[in-house]
């Protein structure tokens, strides 16, 4: 009986990342973020302009991973980069009206169908996914891993032609009037780069 209730669990958990990865690929191919970018991109549009060190902090991914993740967003103009005015040796991140565009056309990081059916659960059953997610994840020794609310990861049971159509078949960012991200910037924001 453990055997299968493993399986199951296993079984579970690898359609949760499949899904996060086919969304994932949507937002790339759609908006020309990937789900790292939109998320640290909608906590500098929420809470004004911050330093690097504050977006990890807000976004839980480590400073390295957020500094190639302005990076990215600044090359595509999404947002800039000053030094404080109250400190010179800080700099602050602030979203651009391209990138305010952006994060308004954008759909949620999570899944919009998850997302409406998370909205009409009542705030206990809400509580309760919650909790038993942050459970599951301190059972896998999961609490300092890098994590965005939405992942990129490698794909999981999809044949080379599910991934080809998934990607092609989704509009452009220029199809949905957003500026193109500079060429050879597809790749996951989980690793430094």
């Amino acid at each position: 009986m453990a055997a299968e209730l493993e399986d199951a669990i296993l079984r579970a958990l690898r359609r949760i990342t499949r899904s996060i990865d086919l969304h994932s690929r949507h937002l790339a191919s759609t908006y020309g973020l990937t789900g790292p970018q939109l998320v640290a991109l909608r906590a500098i549009a929420k809470r004004g302009p911050l330093t690097p060190s504050e977006v990890a902090r807000e976004i839980s991914l480590s400073q390295a991973t957020v500094t190639g993740i302005v990076d990215r967003l600044s090359a595509r103009q999404l947002v800039t980069r000053a030094r404080s005015t109250k400190d010179r040796r800080l700099v602050t991140v602030t979203i651009t009206p391209a990138g305010l565009a952006l994060i308004d056309s954008a759909p949620s990081p999570l899944q919009e169908r998850f997302a409406l059916r998370l909205g009409t659960l009542s705030a206990e059953e809400q509580a309760i996914i919650r909790l038993t997610l942050e459970k599951i994840v301190r059972m896998m020794d999961g609490e300092d891993l890098d994590a965005a609310p939405i992942l990129s990861t490698s794909p999981v049971g999809l044949s080379g032609a599910e991934i080809v159509d998934e990607v092609t078949t989704a509009p452009t960012p220029t199809d949905v009037g957003l500026p193109p991200p500079p060429s050879g910037e597809q790749g996951p924001d989980e690793e430094p780069g």
